[in-house]
């Protein structure tokens, strides 16, 4: 019979697909009509497909014998003891082994499986997988338990003469004997799946362990019209599969153990590498949300916002990275870095290089000097790790901005007036290299400007290189700034969504990380600072300058408690220290309050026992402060306190 009336003949006896939570076989009750254009995938499977019928033949081997077609009249087609000759099986073995392997997850592959061989290859088939399945060499734990995945048949036709499918029904209850069977020891299914070949029904070996995989009072077909095979993965069995035929159907021959035999392999294998996917890609998803900051922190004078985007849906993993650390003196570091290539390699030195960026930010080092560190730290992790970074440090009291670059693209800053310029940065060398020197410049970041930090896949692609992506970039920088006037910033946010809307079908080669810092800045009348010697008179000294502060500034609510908390820093800090000692205020959303001294040793809080002469101070800065911190500097140390203005 010619191919194309093949396929036409099949379009409505093949159609079928059977939820493993929806009655399976029914004897004797309401047979389902099939579904006119094809029956959609099991809910719950992750794949919503429905399946034209004319994909059936696709394996070139003639469908079931017997009967007729109901809505035509035509004598149905050869069904699948027509599969006779050696040459057919072969056909049917290389289409089905090529559907299952383009599955990639476990769903598509058990489908697949299903697919291809119901109605070419059996009536129906029933696919249990081993629950929960292990992932490469883990050891599983506990019971053998496996769960049933997955139904397929040939729907009955209403008047359609002859036999019916077996009395299979699964239940949609998970805890019955047919959705879950528990695999005891030397029973009779053990030794079957221990035997990984498939077996038929009749055998010595099968007429116990379909009972008990099935569940009690299950009825089997007789003779060689089911085939149980085990499910074999590359180190264990991770299920098995029962092939069907009903009893007005050619039975099974001995070669079909030795498809079924091919299917299961094929089947196991996919299983295997579908768990090791899914495996890989649950990693990738951690490593990618620790990888990257949660939140942006909240700093003084500056307002922050930021964009990750990975290079593709199937490659969310990437060595970009991005992050804005809090320094003493209400500075905030701003990073942006790029790990050369696209692996959880990538990914583990991505996190090195952002935590030994933190540590260095958090010793208050020049950011030449936290670059040149962190391509000590790149050597020390291999010749061939490569990365390039930018490094900026931003002080909300001068209203300057301190960048040191490492081979990465130059960043842009947008003006309050709409103007975009890209700042001039000495390149440097990317980190990694080894043996080269890192510059810094020092640049005015005044007040409503916009600093734009992002990595090379936002700006480079196939289509287009890195200087023409950077001039687009400036381009839609001054354009968005357009809309809102020359006295209004665009908002943050909607900037950086503005900024990814940039990038064209053929622009996402690479992972994209984007950070955008609005300088706010600290006027100068919200700040006061003063140098304080030594002496035992400069704790009362330091009270009352406090205290003409906040009378300028109408805080006079906070007069006790700052003038409180000033004493006990100061005081400390005149113990230690042989330098000037330095008192600044801030006014912002809150009143802050820097105490810096030369002594590098941090203060800890304790509690004091009952004789002794101090140790009080810091436990009144906890208790009364809204927040309070020290951070260690080049030159020695600074105490804060925070406290809300209301």
């Amino acid at each position: 019979m010619p191919a194309q009336a093949r396929t036409g003949e099949q379009d409505a006896g093949s159609e079928h697909a059977q939820s493993s939570t929806a009655g399976a076989f029914d004897p004797g009750g309401h047979r389902p009509r099939p579904a006119p254009q094809g029956v959609p995938g099991q809910p719950g499977t992750g794949v919503d497909e429905t399946r034209p019928a004319a994909e059936l033949s696709s394996a070139a081997v003639p469908g079931p014998p017997g009967g007729a077609e109901r809505r035509s009249g035509r004598p149905r087609p050869p069904g699948p003891a027509a599969m006779r000759r050696d040459g057919d099986r072969l056909r049917f073995v290389g289409a089905a082994t090529r559907r299952i392997a383009r599955g990639i997850d476990l769903d598509e592959i058990v489908m697949g499986l299903c697919r291809a061989t119901v109605p070419t290859f059996s009536d129906a088939i029933l696919v249990y997988l081993r629950d929960p399945l292990p992932v490469g060499d883990e050891r599983p734990t506990g019971p053998l338990l496996l769960r049933l995945r997955r139904t397929d048949r040939i729907p009955e036709d209403q008047d359609t003469d002859g036999g019916t499918l077996p009395a299979l029904q699964v239940q949609s209850d998970l805890s019955t004997a047919a959705e879950l069977c528990e695999v005891r020891v030397g029973s009779a299914l053990a030794e079957v799946l221990r035997g990984v070949r498939p077996v038929f029904a009749d055998s010595a070996q099968a007429l116990g362990a379909l009972p008990e995989l099935l569940g009690e009072g299950r009825a089997v077909p007789g003779g060689q019209r089911a085939i149980l095979a085990p499910l074999r993965g590359r180190r264990r069995v991770i299920g098995a599969a029962v092939f069907l035929r009903r009893p007005d159907r050619h039975a099974f021959e001995a070669d079909d153990l030795l498809v079924a035999a091919q299917l299961a392999t094929h089947s196991a294998l996919g299983i295997d590498k579908a768990v090791l996917y899914g495996r890989e890609a649950y990693i990738a998803d951690e490593l990618q949300r620790t990888m990257l900051p949660e939140t942006l922190p909240r700093a003084t004078g500056v307002r922050l916002a930021s964009r990750y985007l990975p290079a593709a849906e199937t490659a969310r993993v990437g060595g970009d990275w991005y992050d804005a650390i809090p320094l003493p003196g209400s500075r905030v570091a701003l990073v942006v870095g790029d790990v050369m290539g696209h692996s959880m390699t990538s990914a583990a030195i991505m996190g090195q290089l952002r935590t030994t960026a933190q540590t260095l930010a958090g010793l208050d080092l020049p950011p030449q000097e936290v670059l040149h560190h962190l391509d000590e730290q790149a050597q020390r992790l291999g010749s061939d790790r490569m990365a390039t970074c930018l490094y900026a440090v931003y002080d909300p009291v001068s209203h300057r901005i301190t960048i040191a670059n490492a081979g990465h693209p130059p960043p842009v800053l947008l003006h309050l007036g709409g103007r975009a310029e890209v700042l001039r940065v000495p390149p440097g060398a990317p980190i990694g290299v080894g043996g080269v020197d890192f510059e810094a410049v020092e640049l005015d970041a005044p007040a409503g400007a916009t600093l734009l930090l992002y990595t090379d896949g936002l700006v480079e692609s196939r289509l287009r290189d890195v200087w023409t992506g950077i001039e687009q970039l400036r381009e839609r920088l001054a354009a968005t700034a357009q809309l809102t006037g020359p006295d209004h910033p665009p908002p943050l946010e909607a900037l950086c969504d503005e900024v990814l809307d940039m990038l064209g079908p053929g622009d996402r080669d690479d992972d994209i990380a984007l950070l955008a810092a609005r300088f706010d800045g600290i006027a100068p009348s919200d700040v006061a600072y003063w140098f304080l010697e030594p002496e035992d008179a400069t704790p009362s000294r330091a009270r009352r300058l406090a205290r003409s502060a906040l009378e300028r500034w109408g805080l006079t609510d906070l007069n006790d408690a700052v003038e409180l908390l000033v004493s006990e820093v100061v005081t400390n800090a005149v113990r230690y220290a042989t330098r000037p000692i330095t008192l600044r205020l801030l006014r912002t959303d809150v009143l802050r309050c820097e105490v810096g001294d030369d002594v590098p040793q941090l203060p800890r809080l304790r509690q004091a026992r009952a004789t002794d002469e101090g140790g009080r101070g810091l436990y009144l800065v906890n208790k009364l402060a809204r927040r309070w911190g020290a951070t260690r500097l080049s030159t020695g140390k600074v105490v804060w306190f925070e406290l809300n203005q209301t």
